[in-house]
């Protein structure tokens, strides 16, 4: 019914190129090594199983934040992790906030131009021998 990609296309009319690209790369990689340092030292502490999958789901987002794969479920499922944590009075609730309601912008937003999901999902330029040019989508 639709091409392939196009579901995630729909979401974001464009993926952001210059300064707004560039915002949220910085975004992108401030939230992604947030969430691979944070559960790093308590995850050398040998952690309950229930916290330590939690963690290990930290460490999977972050890596997927940083490479803008999947934001729209990625930044999701962090903005709900970091609800998770406000929630639970074990640590600084501001820094759950801050990554919290920025996973939610990266969700809204999407990844920008410099991001896994522009290359697989983005609009394509192709110049044809004709000297016509031809955008489509992948």
């Amino acid at each position: 019914m639709f091409p392939k990609g196009a579901s995630l296309r729909r979401l974001y009319s464009t993926f952001a190129r210059g300064w707004p690209g560039l915002g949220l790369l910085l975004m992108r990689s401030v939230v992604g090594v947030a969430l691979l340092v944070r559960p790093g030292a308590a995850l050398l502490n040998d952690p309950p199983v229930g916290t330590a999958a939690l963690f290990w789901v930290s460490v999977v987002c972050g890596i997927l934040t940083l490479s803008g794969l999947w934001m729209p479920v990625v930044g999701t499922l962090v903005a709900l992790m970091e609800i998770r944590q406000i929630l639970m009075p074990t640590g600084d609730p501001w820094v759950s906030l801050l990554l919290g309601s920025m996973g939610a912008a990266l969700a809204m937003l999407g990844p920008g131009f410099w991001s896994v999901d522009a290359r697989l999902f983005g609009w394509k330029r192709i110049d044809s021998p004709l000297g016509k040019t031809i955008s489509k989508s992948r």
